[in-house]
């Protein structure tokens, strides 16, 4: 029993000295240090660049839209004054010359395209006659097919050189004739059909009002049906009426027609300007 009490006094007693702190080292630490001092002194830290780990990509620039580029229309003009005019012939502007094509044209011949035309008879000029299968160079300079309101297609040709002794010369001229049909500002084209578009519409309704008048004859024949026999021409008269009245206006986005010419076919040139040959 003396013993029990014995050790409980002793670690009571090391109890008590354990909440004895020793803060004699503390003290002297700060007599001999000043920590904010200390924290002023430390290095500074490294800077770090952050890392960005999800990259942006930037969005594709979007290419600008370029539009296709128009066909060049090449018209040869060769150079005239390198000629003496007082010694060299002249063929007048106007004259005009019967001639054959070589190719096939049509409103779907491409602007640019090179033709060629050979002159059927002679011509007779002041000292000068120029021989038949005298070669004529042209241009197409326009062309495009059938459009709406009943225009037809379209084909362009300037006359832009003569080939004479060997020679090239400038020579600028229109057609005038296509297939002995008369050609006016150069503008060879397919047949004009609005009008004939609006009698189209015409006949359509025509049409349609005939064949509700047979279905109200054939409804007249029934007894039980004859009631209903007006019927059918009445609505017969409505359209026939809107067909004839608005035929103008359901034409227009009708096209015209064609334009086709086989190789081999008569045209007339005439000049703009006047050909100075060497003599």
């Amino acid at each position: 029993m003396k013993k029990i009490i014995f050790l409980i006094t002793i670690m009571m007693f090391c109890k008590c000295q354990a909440f004895e702190l020793d803060t004699s080292v503390d003290d002297e630490i700060r007599r001999n240090y000043n920590p904010s001092a200390i924290e002023q002194s430390l290095p500074a830290l490294p800077k770090v660049t952050p890392t960005n780990t999800t990259t942006t990509q930037a969005p594709p620039k979007t290419q600008p839209v370029t539009q296709p580029a128009k066909p060049q229309i090449v018209v040869k003009k060769l150079p005239t004054s390198q000629i003496d005019k007082s010694t060299a012939i002249r063929i007048p502007k106007g004259t005009k010359f019967k001639v054959r094509s070589s190719a096939y044209l049509s409103d779907s011949t491409r602007v640019g395209a090179r033709l060629s035309f050979t002159t059927l008879q002679p011509v007779t000029k002041r000292y000068i006659t120029i021989p038949a299968g005298t070669v004529f160079n042209a241009v197409v300079t326009n062309s495009h097919p059938p459009q709406a309101s009943g225009n037809g297609g379209l084909l362009e040709i300037a006359v832009d050189g003569m080939r004479y002794n060997g020679k090239t010369y400038y020579s600028q001229g229109k057609v005038t004739k296509a297939n002995h049909k008369k050609i006016f500002v150069n503008n060879i084209k397919g047949k004009r059909q609005y009008w004939k578009n609006v009698g189209k519409q015409i006949d359509k309704g025509q049409k349609f009002y005939k064949k509700t008048r047979r279905v109200s004859n054939n409804l007249t024949d029934n007894p039980i049906t004859l009631i209903v026999a007006p019927v059918p021409t009445i609505v017969g008269m409505g359209a026939y009426a809107v067909n004839l009245v608005g035929s103008p206006i359901i034409a227009i986005p009708a096209k015209g027609g064609r334009l086709s010419i086989p190789a081999g076919s008569e045209f007339e040139i005439k000049l703009q300007e006047d050909i100075y040959l060497e003599y």
